[in-house]
């Protein structure tokens, strides 16, 4: 097969296109035969910064494709199923960067008759928001249609992969969504995704703004710069409130003034998919995929959420394009397709 590989972290220079024999699965393992492998920040992260799990990685924690063999213990019946895959490369050596990946059965979603590329968006994007969307004290634990139907969200840079991924879970789980972007044309992706009001913070007072929407505070801010909206943050939360941050854009601390935080008895709660309560996670994708299966779930110019293909021979391209923060969801196609 081909697959993409680094045997030493860096730039994405480091990646090499390379033949490798098809891997086969282990005990409690199945062997996914990769139509579109999803690149996220994490992937060019973690080559730059490693640590690695042994002498060579294959990039890609999201994918989708259908599974061609099983390992002992796997009902063989999954023999054909198209699935979506997550953390595929998590302390792992087989991305899905690759013509053929494998992960343990619990990690290899069925999609149905849902496309392969939006399936391969749906791991770490869709999983982190579903966390920041169910962390909060008086959040609930999962989301269905009507699950936040008294619950006002912000969406803190709604043109971006979780962003828009926060925006349609929210959507889909009936909440009244506000996102915050730079720019009008990010102010369409966001409306496209489903979001209830947009505010351009370039050239609005978001504090303003939102008040006028949700005059006693949001429920849950989603929270891509801290650094930067903290103080914003803290004036739109209502008691109870919970500020979920999932990325540090714009700096890697943030300063809290104390009395503000407390009278509403505030959280900020800091979200990191690979590290979250196993049970949270567990959820995640249970929700996830039954979001998928509703239709709540869209990829595409039109949801939101530009899709930006590379084939597998041009991964160092797709790299450089998610490091410089395209806008958008840039996917690998393998070279047997969907």
């Amino acid at each position: 097969m081909k697959a993409i590989v680094y045997e030493r972290t860096g730039d994405a220079s480091v990646l090499q296109l390379l033949d490798r024999p098809v891997p086969e699965p282990g005990p409690g393992e199945v062997l996914v035969r990769v139509a579109v492998s999803g690149v996220n920040p994490t992937d060019w992260k973690a080559r730059r910064q490693g640590p690695m799990p042994g002498d060579w990685q294959t990039p890609g924690q999201d994918g989708a494709g259908v599974i061609e063999a099983v390992g002992e213990g796997v009902d063989r019946e999954l023999i054909g199923e198209r699935v979506w895959l997550w953390e595929a490369a998590w302390q792992r050596p087989w991305g899905t960067a690759a013509e053929y990946t494998v992960v343990p059965v619990r990690q290899a979603v069925p999609l149905g008759d849902a496309s392969f590329d939006l399936g391969a968006c749906l791991g770490i994007p869709f999983l982190t928001a579903h966390r920041c969307l169910t962390a909060g004290e008086y959040t609930p634990d999962r989301l269905h249609a009507g699950a936040l139907s008294d619950h006002t969200v912000l969406v803190q840079g709604g043109a971006g992969a979780v962003g828009n991924a926060a925006i349609q879970l929210a959507r889909w789980a009936d909440a009244c969504v506000v996102a915050t972007v730079s720019s009008p044309e990010k102010a369409q992706l966001a409306a496209a995704a489903g979001a209830s009001f947009v505010v351009n913070y370039r050239e609005q007072d978001v504090v303003e703004e939102v008040r006028k929407i949700a005059p006693d505070g949001v429920h849950t801010v989603v929270e891509v710069s801290a650094a930067r909206n903290a103080a914003v943050d803290v004036q739109l939360l209502r008691r109870g409130g919970a500020v979920c941050v999932y990325a540090d854009d714009g700096g890697d601390e943030v300063t809290l003034p104390i009395r503000p935080l407390m009278a509403p008895n505030a959280r900020f709660q800091f979200v990191l998919v690979y590290t979250e309560p196993k049970a949270a996670k567990a959820q995640a994708v249970v929700d996830v995929a039954a979001a998928a299966a509703q239709g709540g779930i869209r990829v595409g110019e039109d949801a939101g959420l530009p899709l930006h293909r590379h084939p597998l021979s041009a991964a160092v391209a797709a790299h450089r394009a998610v490091e410089n923060s395209v806008v958008g969801k840039v996917l690998i196609t393998t070279s047997e397709g969907e």
